[in-house]
């Protein structure tokens, strides 16, 4: 074999290998798409905290090597502290560290003990309307296709409803957060649960699907809600609850009852959210490259029959036609906040934007509780104009 063949079989060799380690990656980061995002996931946040001592009204959390660095232990407001058998709150930070908080501990009932391992809970509050807020409610059953779907119920004197969508992974407690801004201004309330939830109807291929098929669930509590006396709705979404919230929108016969939306870090476009993830993986020491990530949702649509597109509700903003309240964190490092900006630059008329510096995911509220209810209330207000 001449040189010169024999180079053409090594630039031939180098080539495929090129291209078996780029499919390979490719695959790889397909199966992190399903394994971080699509498969049902119920598992709790680690204990990722430990309490180090409690005195005066104040607590000392050290971090362990779990705990995300600049994560929630470390960020002002109010958050909920839960360890394995008690559930309170901490407030304002006395003093931070690189590993460890002292702040103000809010006692709602037992306290954890010295050593006890604990972790920061982003709802603020425990259980349900009447544990955390001495609110009652009933527990409804709300017919779908899938089967039977529990919600939580309040009542109140406004035909205006608010239905409350909480986001992929978590349950309703979500939604404790600005439940009683709602139930105070008298407006009933529906806090639902949809397909994947813990313990309810799985989807029938068993993925998360970011509001693709999530949205019929929302459309059920519409259904009940007008059957139960709604002349028009309000609709609120968590993360991915607000993806359901605007594919409802799009697709639901009943999207005319809508008289406004409420979205919080809403996921808006998954292949952007997927985009942004690969950006903050390193490999050697520098961000994934696009255009493996690219290759990963190629091969997840065709893996797992994910449609990249029909999750990007940016792309159909023209059909909206409702005011929008729209909060975001600007340190989310999961829906990354210029999703928002892109929703509200293209529907600068109907989306009334805010963002909260230094807010993480769906943290807005706990960064600063006051500032977001009444943005609430006064979109509330300007609904019954």
């Amino acid at each position: 074999m001449s040189v010169y063949r024999k180079i053409q079989v090594i630039l031939f060799a180098g080539v495929l290998g090129v291209l078996a380690l780029f499919l390979a990656g490719g695959w790889y980061y397909s199966g992190e798409i399903e394994a971080r995002a699509l498969m049902i996931d119920h598992e709790p946040d680690p204990f990722d905290l430990r309490v180090a001592s409690i005195t005066g009204g104040r607590i000392t959390l050290d971090t362990t090597p779990e705990a995300a660095l600049n994560g929630r232990w470390s960020k002002p407001g109010l958050w909920g502290l839960v360890s394995d058998d008690t559930y309170n709150q901490v407030g304002e930070i006395v003093q931070v560290t690189e590993d460890s908080v002292v702040r103000e501990l809010i006692p709602l009932g037992p306290l954890p003990q010295v050593g006890d391992p604990v972790r920061i809970d982003s709802f603020a509050y425990p259980e349900d309307p009447l544990t955390a807020h001495g609110i009652e409610f009933q527990e409804v059953g709300v017919p779908a296709a899938l089967g039977t779907f529990p919600a939580w119920l309040t009542l109140g004197d406004s035909d205006t409803w608010v239905i409350l969508t909480h986001g992929r992974t978590v349950g309703r407690q979500e939604a404790l957060r600005i439940l009683p801004t709602f139930v105070e201004a008298g407006y009933p309330t529906l806090t639902i649960t949809y397909r994947n939830d813990r313990g309810l109807p799985q989807d029938p291929d068993g993925y998360y699907r970011f509001g693709a098929t999530e949205w019929e669930e929302l459309e059920a509590a519409a259904t009940f809600a007008l059957a139960a006396g709604a002349k028009d709705l309000v609709l609120v979404g968590y993360s991915m609850g607000g993806g359901i919230s605007l594919n409802f929108l799009y697709n639901s016969s009943l999207a005319y009852r809508v008289k406004g939306v409420i979205l919080d870090a809403p996921v808006l476009d998954f292949s952007a959210v997927v985009d942004y993830a690969g950006s903050l993986e390193r490999m050697y020491g520098i961000p994934v490259p696009g255009v493996l990530t690219d290759l990963a949702k190629f091969l997840s649509a065709l893996r797992f029959g994910f449609d990249f597109n029909g999750t990007n509700y940016i792309r159909r903003a023209e059909e909206l036609s409702v005011p929008i309240l729209l909060f975001h964190g600007d340190d989310d490092l999961r829906s990354p906040v210029w999703l928002s900006q892109r929703l509200y630059d293209a529907r600068p008329d109907l989306v009334d934007y805010h963002v909260f510096p230094g807010a993480k995911h769906v943290n807005s509220w706990n960064a600063d509780r006051e500032r977001y209810e009444e943005l609430v209330r006064d979109f509330m207000a300007g609904l019954e104009d």
